[in-house]
């Protein structure tokens, strides 16, 4: 029987939820059925909106997926514009205040404390500035990501930006492809860096080169079914597909035509491509494609060029390119700068500061990266040292320490309903205290922690160094926030998986353990062992050993179930006491 879900979308779904979502902001969140909220919030998503959790009804999260990740000049602006004019709530964050944006590791951004009375508002800005929040959510085409630095990359194998933004004209808002059974991830990589992450995403189009009537043609491998939500991951893989650049739209027409009239529409947590890829096998996804949706003749797979892929693959840091921050050089002379931004949130004041400093200094063109960073692009070499001596360059540093370039956190249980633990705050707070108090072998610049609130996975902890999954615990007799640990995942030429060494660890032992790990690695590695290839040498018994829990002067203050709270840094953040819902007619102001 089909699902719910699938009943509601039969129902309304698409371009058509627009015309509905202005006539709900005109009357105001009551005009929203209370008997119909689950249906609407979620048709809300094909339009990039998501009702937040218990305790904050009428606040939703918005989502505006770039395509890549690109931003054209000025788009950062609006973007920081919007955040300081609506993205604003009844309580602020103790560590980003109140107003801002979150980079995403899709290479979008999110707004928080989001009206549905103020939405028209935000699209019109949005659609003047040339943005849009179309299919950022739902089951569709979702914003199609890759390299950041796309056609600015002097180590591309080739430019993956005009077919990605050629998928984007093609699928995005087209009603053939509207509703899939369930949510459609996209991934075009060009460079030698694997930066578009292909092998964790539902397609992964991969540079590669074929021999073609006696001469070598650069294109795309395709692979297929890759993800990591649940506790299910799979890397994409190989269909024996090689396309030429201009292929690769009709192709992935083809992929996804397959996936809609193929894909389970009875269980959702059976919906997505890796599991109709597991029934068929590769070979049979191949064959019906072929057979039933592309009308050319399928080129077999080419020599791939993964082989220098270094982009979360846990390798030596020879160049020191591979998430795009610091000071590099384009191919036409220009340079890019990449800066860090710790756990992905910008305040939306800093965010017009980075946007000023991007036109002052470059073209105004900003990209966003899958590590939830911001590159600002062309800056000329005479520039470069006026520019980083900008002082909001101090906070978004493009020389980060190796414990906050690699920090990567989700939303947690401040805005989601499926987080277990808080996770942003305590990230920043976790790579302070690591900063501060753990010493990693100096060859070491990139060390990638990964804080996940549940097995989700949006903060895509099975590829990282450290990965930290939340969950829950007891301690001296109360429940309270917990970690689990695991350790050695990563990508590139031969990708894997994290294992899980520790389980269920209270939050404030988290940092000691980590702390024991880092200094059992350091101790006993051979020369030149990168953190991958150490754990990875180990026996799991070893690395429980090492990744010992210890309580230390870290001190974590969401230790409670933020999860129970209407909002875990509310001074009063018992669900009684929260203001929802609030009208932005007469809102209640963190600042009030």
């Amino acid at each position: 029987m089909p699902t719910d879900v699938e009943k509601w979308k039969d129902d309304i779904y698409g371009e058509e939820i627009k015309d509905h979502m202005r006539r709900f902001a005109e009357e105001g969140w009551e005009a929203i059925p209370e008997d119909e909220h689950d249906a609407w919030f979620e048709r809300f998503k094909w339009w990039g909106l998501y009702h937040q959790r218990d305790g904050q009804e009428s606040y939703f999260m918005m989502r505006i997926g770039p395509p890549s990740g690109v931003l054209e000049p000025g788009q950062l602006r609006v973007i920081g514009e919007i955040a300081r004019d609506f993205a604003t709530g009844p309580a602020a964050n103790p560590e980003f205040g109140n107003g801002y944006a979150d980079v995403t590791t899709r290479q979008a951004v999110q707004l928080h404390w989001i009206n549905i009375e103020d939405v028209p508002k935000i699209w019109d800005r949005l659609d003047e500035a040339g943005l849009s929040t179309k299919q950022a959510c739902g089951d569709s085409w979702r914003n199609i990501v890759g390299c950041p630095v796309a056609g600015k990359d002097k180590r591309e194998f080739v430019d993956a930006l005009p077919v990605v933004k050629d998928l984007n004209e093609n699928f995005k808002g087209n009603p053939e492809y509207a509703n899939l059974p369930r949510k459609w991830k996209v991934s075009v990589t060009g460079c030698r860096e694997g930066c578009g992450q292909g092998d964790i995403n539902d397609v992964g189009i991969e540079p590669a080169e074929k021999n073609i009537d006696g001469e070598t043609v650069r294109g795309f491998n395709i692979r297929l079914g890759g993800g990591l939500a649940g506790r299910e991951p799979r890397f994409a893989r190989d269909i024996d597909v090689f396309a030429e650049p201009d292929e690769v739209t009709p192709i992935l027409g083809g992929l996804s035509g397959l996936f809609r009239d193929y894909g389970n529409r009875d269980n959702r947590r059976r919906a997505r491509i890796k599991f109709l890829v597991d029934e068929w096998g590769p070979e049979k996804v191949r064959e019906t494609l072929q057979e039933e949706y592309v009308d050319f003749y399928l080129k077999t797979a080419g020599d791939d060029l993964r082989e220098e892929y270094s982009y979360n693959a846990g390798v030596p840091d020879d160049h020191g390119h591979a998430d795009h921050v610091g000071v590099h050089e384009q191919p036409d002379g220009n340079y890019y700068v990449g800066l860090n931004v710790l756990v992905g949130r910008v305040g939306a004041e800093e965010m017009i500061e980075i946007a000023d400093v991007a036109e002052k200094y470059g073209s105004g063109e900003a990209r966003l990266t899958q590590r939830q960073n911001i590159i600002l692009m062309d800056v000329p070499e005479e520039r470069l040292d006026a520019m980083l001596d900008e002082p909001v360059l101090e906070r978004y540093s493009p020389d980060p320490h190796p414990f906050q370039r690699g920090s990567i956190a989700c939303t947690g249980t401040e805005f989601c309903s499926l987080s277990i633990v808080e996770t942003k705050n305590r990230q920043v707070r976790l790579s302070r205290w690591l900063k501060e108090n753990v010493e990693l072998p100096e060859d070491v610049s990139n060390f990638h922690i990964h804080l996940s609130g549940c097995t989700a996975s949006c903060a895509q902890p099975q590829i990282a160094d450290i990965s930290l999954r939340g969950m829950k615990t007891r301690k001296d007799g109360e429940t309270v926030e917990a970690l689990d640990i695991g350790v050695g995942g990563g990508l590139g030429k031969d990708p894997s998986f994290a294992t899980w060494i520790q389980e269920r660890i209270a939050v404030d032992e988290v940092p000691g353990a980590i702390r024991n790990l880092v200094e059992g690695f350091a101790a006993r590695r051979e020369d030149g062992q990168t953190f991958r290839e150490f754990v990875n040498s180990l026996h799991a018994d070893e690395l429980e050993t090492l990744a010992s829990p210890e309580e230390t002067s870290y001190e974590d203050p969401y230790m409670h179930n933020t999860k129970k709270t209407w909002y875990p840094y509310a001074e009063d953040d018992d669900m009684e006491s929260s203001p929802a819902p609030n009208s932005p007619v007469d809102a209640i102001s963190g600042d009030d």
